[in-house]
C-alpha cells in the first residue's frame, strides 16, 4: 500500500487513508503469558504489523524520505497505541489526528520531531500507561492541542523541548496522577495555553524545572491547583508572559522558590475573586 502511494501521487491520499484505517481498527490487550499460544500468536502478529506502518507513515514523514507524504492527513482517531516510533518525523501541513486515541503501555517516541505548521490534535486522549514523549521536539508553528486529556499513571515528556512559534493548546485537561515533564524546555515565542486545567492528585508532577520562559505568552488562567506538585525551580522568567490570573490555589505544591531569573515574573490575580491560597 505505501509503494502504491508513492508511485499514485493523485491518490497518495486515499492509500494513506487505509494505512491509517488499520491503525483504527479494534485491538485486543495483550493476553498474558498464560493465555493460550494461539492466541499470544495472533497478538504478536497483529502488533507488529501494526508496529511497521507506523513505521512506513514515520519513514515518509522524514527529512530524507524518497517520496515525501508531507502535507496529507493522518487520521489516527480513536486508535490504540502500544508503542511506536515517530522519531525525527517532520509535520509542516495537513492535519494529523490522534483524537481519543488511547495509550495503553510501551513508548510513542516523537523525540526530536518538527512541528512547523499543519494541525496536530492530541484531544481527549486516554492514557492507561506508558510514555508520549516529545524529548527534544520543536514546535516552531501550526498548531497543537492537547485539550480535554487526563494524563493517568503515565508520563508525558516535553524536556529539552522548543516552542518558539506554535500554538500549544493543553487546555481543560486534568493532571491526577503520572508526570508531565517540561525540564529544561524553551519557551520563546507562540502561546501555550494550560487554561481551566486541574492539577489534583497526590501523584501529580508537573515538571517545569530550568524552563526558560523568554518570548510569548504561557497561561495558567482559570487552573485549579489542588493536588500534586507543580515545580519551577530553575525557571527563568526572563521575558514571556505568564499569567496565572483566575487560578485556585487550594492544595498541593506549586514551587517558584529557586527561580534562576525573576526579571518578568508570572502575573496573579490576587483580588481574591478567584484565586484561593
Amino acid at each position: 500500500m505505501a509503494g502504491l502511494a508513492d508511485d499514485w501521487e493523485e491518490n497518495r491520499q486515499t492509500c494513506v487513508d487505509v494505512l491509517c484505517a488499520y491503525l483504527r481498527m479494534p485491538y485486543e490487550a495483550d493476553p498474558g503469558d498464560d493465555a493460550p499460544p494461539s492466541e499470544r500468536l495472533a497478538f504478536r502478529a497483529s502488533r507488529e504489523v501494526r508496529h511497521t506502518v507506523i513505521r512506513v507513515i514515520a519513514a515518509h514523514l522524514q527529512c530524507h524520505a524518497p517520496v515525501s507524504w508531507q502535507g496529507m492527513n493522518f487520521d489516527f482517531n480513536g486508535a490504540v497505541f502500544d508503542g511506536g516510533n515517530f522519531r525525527d518525523v517532520i509535520v509542516s501541513g495537513g492535519l494529523v489526528d490522534f483524537s481519543g486515541a488511547e495509550f495503553s503501555g510501551g513508548l510513542v517516541d516523537f523525540g526530536a520531531a518538527e512541528f512547523g505548521g499543519g494541525v496536530v490534535m492530541f484531544l481527549n486522549l486516554k492514557f492507561s500507561g506508558g510514555t508520549l514523549s516529545f524529548n527534544e521536539a520543536k514546535f516552531s508553528g501550526g498548531f497543537v492541542g492537547f485539550n480535554g486529556t487526563e494524563f493517568t499513571d503515565s508520563t508525558v515528556d516535553f524536556r529539552l523541548a522548543k516552542l518558539s512559534g506554535a500554538t500549544v493548546h493543553f487546555g481543560d485537561t486534568k493532571l491526577a496522577s503520572g508526570t508531565v515533564d517540561f525540564r529544561w524546555a524553551k519557551f520563546s515565542g507562540g502561546e501555550v495555553h494550560f487554561g481551566g486545567g486541574e492539577f489534583s492528585g497526590g501523584q501529580a508532577s508537573f515538571d517545569l524545572l530550568g524552563a526558560d520562559f523568554s518570548v510569548g505568552s504561557v497561561r495558567f488562567e482559570y487552573a485549579e491547583f489542588s493536588g500534586g506538585e507543580i515545580t519551577f525551580n530553575g525557571a527563568k522568567f526572563s521575558g514571556a508572559e505568564i499569567t496565572f490570573n483566575g487560578a485556585k490555589f487550594s492544595g498541593g505544591t506549586v514551587d517558584f522558590s529557586h527561580a534562576a531569573d525573576w526579571s518578568h515574573p508570572p502575573k496573579f490575580d490576587w483580588d481574591g475573586a478567584h484565586l484561593q491560597v
